[in-house]
């Protein structure tokens, strides 16, 4: 496809890499149905409603952006500058968020009720698609990844295969491994450097989009 011939391969995936294994509200569910009696598979099954879930704010947020780049120049400049400022906002929190951390702490598993694997998959896709922020942050994202001269649905679409590609594996990999995971996360050096990168990166990220020329 000619759209991938300019594609920014390796600053996407190592962006959406880091993303996707910070704690946070889905690694959260998944670990915690993964510790319950559905075990690790009830885990797989949450962690694909999430990711499921990743394809519809895609198709959201191309849709906006699409009307957005048949519009003005002016309108998309001032769209680029809002989403690099929610950008390095949430870069802002994540590093004041590495100065106090604070290790991932989940209530017990005993305490999860039973959970069918269909009851799991739903979980997490409701988790996801009711959730406003992966699509405010798909927007403020993927616009200097998008290529105007090609069709900002598949392009977004594309990138959402991706992602979703990028955190099964993380999930999934969690789910198997929850038990030492609990241990792990909740250490707060682990907090520590994982804010610490993720606040870096995003801040970059929105420096990048607002001084982006397209």
């Amino acid at each position: 496809m000619l759209m991938l011939e300019h594609f920014q391969w390796l600053p996407f995936l190592a962006a959406i890499t880091v993303l996707t294994m910070s704690p946070g509200v889905d690694t959260i569910l998944v670990m915690r149905n993964a510790a319950s009696s559905g075990g690790w598979r009830l885990g797989f099954l949450t962690s694909l409603g999430i990711c499921m879930g990743l394809f519809a704010h895609a198709t959201v947020s191309a849709l906006g952006l699409s009307v957005i780049l048949l519009g003005s120049a002016g309108l998309f400049t001032a769209f680029k500058l809002v989403g690099a400022a929610y950008l390095v906002y949430l870069g802002v929190q994540a590093i004041r968020s590495a100065m106090k951390p604070v290790g991932m702490t989940f209530k017990d598993a005993s305490s999860t009720k039973s959970l069918t694997a269909w009851g799991g998959f739903r979980q997490g896709i409701l988790s996801n698609v009711l959730n406003p922020k992966p699509i405010i942050f798909y927007m403020a994202f993927l616009p200097q990844f998008i290529d105007p001269s090609h069709s900002a649905l598949a392009q977004s679409l594309f990138m959402a295969t991706l992602h979703f590609i990028i955190a099964m594996t993380w999930q999934t990999f969690l789910a198997l491994m929850v038990h030492k995971a609990r241990v792990w996360l909740a250490r707060p050096k682990v907090a520590l450097v994982m804010d610490s990168v993720t606040g870096v990166l995003l801040v970059g990220f929105g420096v990048k989009l607002a001084l982006s020329q397209r």
